[in-house]
């Protein structure tokens, strides 16, 4: 998947473009109703699908007081999850207070620089200085122009509109199954294995620190999880999410320990998808006793992910 950062780069494709546009914070199922638009377009007509997004969440400029304290997808999980909905160009524009500052028509114009054939976008889109841009704008240009304009009405999940606001207030509330429903696929965070106080490997269960940075993570516990390794490879494994107790933590941490590995996995890239909480985070009197229960719980999320 081509990656640029730019509307002045888009130009030098040479190719006709069919493009999403949107924030597309966690590509729910609403979210990819838009891209699969572009993608057919691109596929019926010839081009490139792409897809436009923002980095980091306009909120986060105008309003910052309103932004969401947590993002559900961070900017290569969300390039990674396009990619694999067959999106072949991604285009994260950066947005500070110059790209706040343009107005519709002056946006509008730039990306008609580029040899635009569809835009793809949820029906209640707004862009622009003010929000002064929307799906009535863009219909009264779309023939003059000579694009196609696609709409999308809003996606339908248990009788509500799915959001991301929606899909946020049922993770933080632990209810992962509604969470993977709107989002069409399981939850999950990912980063960077960072260097522990090596802990587990001292109790026999050695752990992968996951700085998971601004990423939303479901309430604090003990869970069963599915890890996805840099090379594609899944692994079960438990996971402790929160401050250690036990031993006088203070920084709230996500640790992983996977089942039947063995190998090393310090500055690799994971994965790691919640499937079931298995018990509240609590502190233990000695650390044999957190040996004790740890074997428990690997027990347990073994049963879960048989």
């Amino acid at each position: 998947m081509l990656i640029r950062t730019r509307l002045n780069e888009l130009p030098a494709l040479g190719a006709p473009l069919h493009l999403a546009l949107g924030m597309f914070d966690g590509v729910h199922v609403g979210h990819q109703a838009v891209i699969a638009r572009a993608v057919a377009a691109a596929a019926s007509s010839g081009g490139l699908a792409g897809v436009l997004t923002f980095d980091p969440h306009p909120v986060r400029v105008l309003a910052p007081d309103l932004a969401p304290s947590a993002v559900l997808t961070t900017l290569p999980h969300k390039a990674k999850i396009v990619a694999a909905l067959g999106v072949g160009l991604f285009v994260p524009l950066r947005f500070d207070a110059a790209l706040a500052g343009l107005a519709a028509e002056e946006f509008f114009q730039q990306l008609l620089a580029s040899p635009i054939r569809t835009l793809a976008v949820g029906e209640d889109w707004r862009f622009g200085r003010g929000r002064g841009g929307d799906v009535a704008f863009l219909q009264v240009r779309a023939a003059a122009a000579g694009f196609q304009l696609e709409p999308l009405p809003p996606v339908m999940v248990d009788g509500e509109r799915v959001s991301s606001t929606r899909i946020r207030q049922a993770i933080r509330d632990g209810s992962l199954a509604a969470a993977t429903r709107m989002l069409g696929r399981p939850y999950s965070v990912g980063g960077p294995v960072v260097e522990g106080r090596r802990l587990g490997r001292q109790l026999g269960f050695p752990t992968a620190n996951i700085a998971f940075g601004e990423q939303l993570t479901p309430p604090d516990g003990v869970w069963a999880v599915r890890v996805a390794l840099a090379d594609g490879e899944a692994r079960p494994g438990v996971a402790n999410l929160g401050v250690r107790p036990t031993v006088d933590g203070t920084t709230r941490v996500l640790e992983v320990h996977l089942l039947d590995f063995s190998g090393d996995l310090y500055g690799r890239e994971i994965e790691v998808e919640f499937v079931q909480f298995l018990r509240a985070e609590q502190r233990f009197a000695a650390l044999n006793l957190l040996r004790e229960q740890i074997a428990a719980d690997a027990a347990a999320a073994r049963r879960w992910l048989a």
